[in-house]
């Protein structure tokens, strides 16, 4: 790998650097604030006001089920779905705490988008709609909203240039430092690079486009990737691979995000069995939870840290809504639940499906046509992020310009 010019901050500063852009991240706005702080939202559950929720059947669950964590996903085969891209959190537990989540982060870009309070009624009111249908045997196959048709679409439509100019900033033979890439130590760039020795890292970069098995997998160039909010300061790699076929001069690029599996916040269901290392933890949960990602990752050790390690695709995009419509609210809440429903659903046979079905049909309320517990919650999850986004912008964000 060539060697880079710019000067990287000392390890020993590395986190210092790392936990004060994730502090002025979490300033931007309400909205940046809920997806970095994951702790704040598992604290609330215990000493939660509202009393004891709903015990659904311990499946897989997301764990930080914001709608920034959905997207769509492309399989082994290129096909698109939208599914949960973010499982650093899953465990096996309760699955109401994926659904008061993703609830509370569409509350919240309601709110940032000056949507009226009765927008979020209705919008919670489809989001449990949404979900809840996914237990029905007769579930209708909904169809894509228009803004989540729209992304869908970006997807469709990207390449190999649109993956390296949106994710690395140019399209090249290396990585180029600055901001978003940083250098990284000689300790590191030989761990990355014996990568490559490991016959199921090279499975994982041949196994889509329909490369061959037997094609040389070289590393072009690596760096550390400042990526993320609530992940920023553990190891995260950005790895450029070279994939030649052996018998012809064809040539193909590939970008792998290798990145640290930590211990989960999201508490686990009682007496429920998962595996000890983070890395297989998360790959576990990412083929129950999302086949079509869980299909492309690897779990292994990197100068003994576990890691979990995939293929970035073109179609692999993001949710982001800064601005949100009513018409768009409604509808994308409603899909989105259903989402994160099916995810759920896959996981339970057909008697589970049914009686917990019965469960979230239990407990409307007289004016609302959702759960009590739903609404009570994200009401009192607002309040408390609210007045912890102020105080964090009192405590780290003072000396930005406003």
């Amino acid at each position: 790998m060539p060697k880079s010019k710019i000067t990287s901050p000392k390890h020993t500063q590395r986190q210092v650097i790392l936990n004060a852009r994730r502090n002025e991240k979490m300033a931007r706005s309400m909205q940046s604030y809920v997806r970095g702080s994951t702790t704040n939202f598992y604290e609330w559950l215990e000493t939660s006001s509202i009393g004891k929720l709903p015990e659904g059947p311990p499946v897989w669950i997301c764990g930080d089920c914001h709608f920034g964590n959905l997207g769509p996903v492309a399989n082994v085969k290129g096909q698109i779905d939208i599914q949960i891209r973010d499982l650093d959190q899953s465990v096996i537990g309760n699955p109401i705490h994926d659904v008061i989540r993703l609830g509370l982060s569409l509350a919240v870009a309601a709110r940032d988008s000056d949507l009226p309070g009765v927008t979020t009624v209705r919008l919670l009111e489809n989001l449990i709609a949404g979900y809840i249908q996914e237990f029905s045997d007769s579930t209708p196959k909904m169809p894509h909203p228009d803004c989540i048709q729209l992304v869908m679409h970006q997807a469709s439509i990207a390449r190999w240039k649109t993956l390296a100019k949106d994710n690395i900033g140019a399209v090249g033979l290396t990585i180029p430092l600055g901001k978003r890439f940083w250098p990284i130590s000689t300790k590191e760039s030989h761990a990355v690079a014996g990568l490559c020795d490991d016959l199921e890292f090279a499975r994982l970069a041949t196994m889509l486009r329909s490369r061959s098995n037997q094609a040389n997998v070289t590393v072009l160039d690596a760096a550390y990737w400042v990526k993320g909010c609530s992940s920023l300061g553990n190891l995260r790699y950005a790895v450029l691979l070279d994939i030649r076929e052996e018998e012809s001069s064809a040539r193909d690029f590939c970008l792998i995000d290798v990145k640290e599996a930590i211990k989960a916040i999201a508490p686990r269901a009682a007496g429920v069995r998962m595996p000890r290392d983070n890395g297989k933890r998360i790959l576990q949960g990412a083929k129950a939870l999302s086949p079509y990602l869980g299909d492309r990752m690897l779990a292994t050790q990197i100068m003994g840290r576990s890691v979990c390690m995939r293929e970035l695709l073109p179609e692999d995009l993001k949710l982001e809504i800064d601005q949100i419509s009513r018409a768009d609210a409604m509808t994308a809440a409603k899909y989105l639940g259903a989402v994160v429903g099916k995810a759920h659903a896959r996981q339970m046979d057909a008697g589970t499906r049914s009686a917990w079905h019965k469960e979230l049909l239990r407990n409307r309320g007289k004016k609302i046509n959702a759960p009590i517990w739903l609404w009570d919650s994200v009401v009192e999850l607002i309040s408390t992020h609210g007045v912890g986004y102020l105080e964090h912008c009192r405590r780290y964000a003072t000396t930005l310009p406003e």
